[in-house]
C-alpha cells in the first residue's frame, strides 16, 4: 500500500513520482504520468485536508460511467471523484463504488489516502491495453467511458502489478471529438466556485 502523504512530504515530489513503478514503466515504454489515482472514504473530506495543504481547489462530481466492462463483465456502477492539480500532476480522489470493489480494496483501515493508480494520457486506450497486454503480465481489468457534454472519456484500467500492487491506467479525454487534454483551467474555476457556495459536489 502506497500512501499518498509518503509522496506529499518527499523532499522532491516530483522525483518521488517518477519512482513510482519506474523499472515497469521504462520496460514497457509508457508514457509521462499524468495522474495519480487516490482512492479514500471520502472525496469531500479528503479534498478539504488536501486543499488546507495548498492544493487544488478541487471539482468534485457524482455520476455514473456509462460504460464499465469489469473482467469482462459489464456493472452498473456509480460513485464520486475530486480533480486538482498540484505541481503539474492531475489528483483524482475516488470514493468506493456502488456496484463494484474495484477502488474498496484500496481502502486504508487508517484512513489515509492510497495511491492505487497511475494514468496516462493517450491516444486509444484499447492499442495501449492491448501493447501491454502481449508484453507483460498484467491484463485488462476494466474498460470504462464517462460522458458529459460536450466530452467523453474513454479509460482502461489493467491488472495491479504483482511487485507494487499499482494498477496502470489509460486514459483518453476528448471535446466534441477532438483529442484534446483535461481543462485544468475548468476543473480549477468549477471547484473554486463549488467552495465559495458551499456545494463541494455536482451531479453528472
Amino acid at each position: 500500500m502506497i500512501r499518498f502523504d509518503d509522496l506529499f512530504h518527499a523532499s522532491n515530489f516530483d522525483q518521488a513520482v517518477k519512482n513510482l513503478a519506474a523499472d515497469f514503466r521504462e520496460a514497457h515504454g509508457l508514457p509521462k504520468i499524468h495522474q495519480l489515482g487516490l482512492v479514500v472514504k471520502d472525496v469531500e473530506a479528503a479534498a478539504g485536508q488536501l486543499e488546507a495543504q495548498g492544493v487544488g481547489p478541487f471539482f468534485i462530481a457524482a455520476g455514473a460511467p456509462v460504460l464499465w466492462v469489469e473482467r469482462g463483465a459489464q456493472k452498473e456502477v456509480k460513485g464520486k471523484m475530486g480533480l486538482a492539480y498540484y505541481q503539474g500532476y492531475e489528483l483524482e480522489l475516488l470514493e468506493p463504488l456502488a456496484g463494484s470493489d474495484f477502488y474498496t480494496q484500496y481502502l486504508d483501515p487508517e484512513g489515509g489516502i492510497v495511491i492505487q493508480h497511475l494514468g496516462f494520457l493517450v491516444d486509444n486506450v484499447d492499442k495501449w491495453a492491448d501493447q501491454l497486454a502481449d508484453q507483460s503480465e498484467t491484463d485488462l481489468y476494466v474498460r470504462g467511458r464517462l460522458k458529459a457534454f460536450p466530452s467523453k472519456t474513454d479509460f482502461a484500467y489493467m491488472e495491479p502489478l504483482k511487485k507494487s500492487g499499482l494498477i496502470m491506467e489509460f486514459i483518453c479525454w476528448r471535446v466534441l471529438g477532438l483529442n484534446l487534454g483535461p481543462p485544468k483551467f475548468i476543473f480549477k474555476t468549477v471547484g473554486r466556485l463549488e467552495k465559495m457556495t458551499g456545494k463541494r459536489s455536482i451531479s453528472l
